[in-house]
């Protein structure tokens, strides 16, 4: 299939490449075992919790595929969108559509949330994030809403984030999703000043290696600057392999404790963002 989930390590620099991709390919056939695993997944959680789903976006993963894996400066993928709009242009529209199948099979398999994730989107700047991004991401939402009305599913929310796009923060909040996701290089002032839906975010998630003194203090400044209104507590990226589960639960446990404390007493500072 075009699109993986996993970082793939495509390096397919050359764009007569465009010619050999199975642009009809059929998503459910092709990840049946990924769509079983949702059910089966969603089946042994027994309602306890949400199962979200999710995919790479078309940026992210037209960079996996040229870059040939990771990279620190995605010049080769980059130089495509300088020198090869036309080209780049084709290839996110493949994907676009792909995507869209992707994340639509997913909550027909039993997905209640999706997430959309732009990860490289910190390597472009506004202009190329406009003409490269924003364009595709607004598709997404629209295919995968109208797509989920078509087939009869229940509607669910989706997520967008675009990982150091702090620059579009606001053209974000009008993709069509209903949650943006957060980094953690964004100030939550800034982000309730320019998203006007609801945000997910933004704990540093290298703080889960402080001391659990130190993790509760600055969960608690974190939900505090958000408030409680329209607002998802998580981390600003990725769990790294290497994280003791056990700050996971203090970092978890700090915001129930700290959300409920200002619920209860009404804090005026999050009625400023109902």
């Amino acid at each position: 299939a075009v699109v993986s989930t996993q970082s793939g390590h495509y390096g397919r620099g050359n764009p007569k490449d465009l010619e050999r991709l199975d642009v009809d390919v059929d998503v459910k056939t092709k990840l049946d075992y990924v769509f079983k695993a949702i059910s089966l997944t969603r089946h042994q959680l027994d309602g306890k919790v949400p199962l979200l789903g999710f995919s790479g976006a078309p940026w992210t993963l037209m960079a996996y595929m040229i870059e040939g894996g990771g990279s620190k400066t995605q010049s080769k993928a980059k130089n495509w969108l300088y020198t090869m709009p036309e080209e780049s242009h084709q290839l996110l529209k493949i994907l676009t559509r792909v995507i869209s199948d992707y994340l639509i099979e997913q909550v027909a398999a039993g997905a209640q949330m999706l997430q959309v994730f732009e990860s490289t989107a910190e390597y472009l700047g506004p202009e190329l994030f406009d003409e490269f991004c924003v364009v595709y991401l607004q598709e997404i939402a629209h295919n995968v809403k109208e797509g989920i009305r078509l087939r009869g599913l229940e509607e669910v929310p989706m997520i967008v984030f675009a990982k150091g796009a702090y620059h579009s923060l606001s053209k974000l909040s009008y993709c069509g999703y209903e949650v943006v996701g957060l980094d953690w290089t964004v100030d939550p002032k800034i982000a309730r000043d320019f998203v006007h839906i609801t945000v997910q975010g933004n704990l540093d998630p290298c703080s889960l290696y402080a001391s659990d003194e130190d993790l509760v203090a600055m969960t608690t400044e974190m939900v505090r600057q958000f408030g409680t209104r329209n607002y998802i507590a998580n981390l600003g990226h990725g769990i790294y392999p290497d994280m003791d589960p056990a700050k996971v639960k203090v970092f978890i446990d700090t915001v129930h404790k700290v959300s409920s404390e200002m619920m209860k007493k009404g804090d005026p500072f999050d009625q400023l963002y109902t």
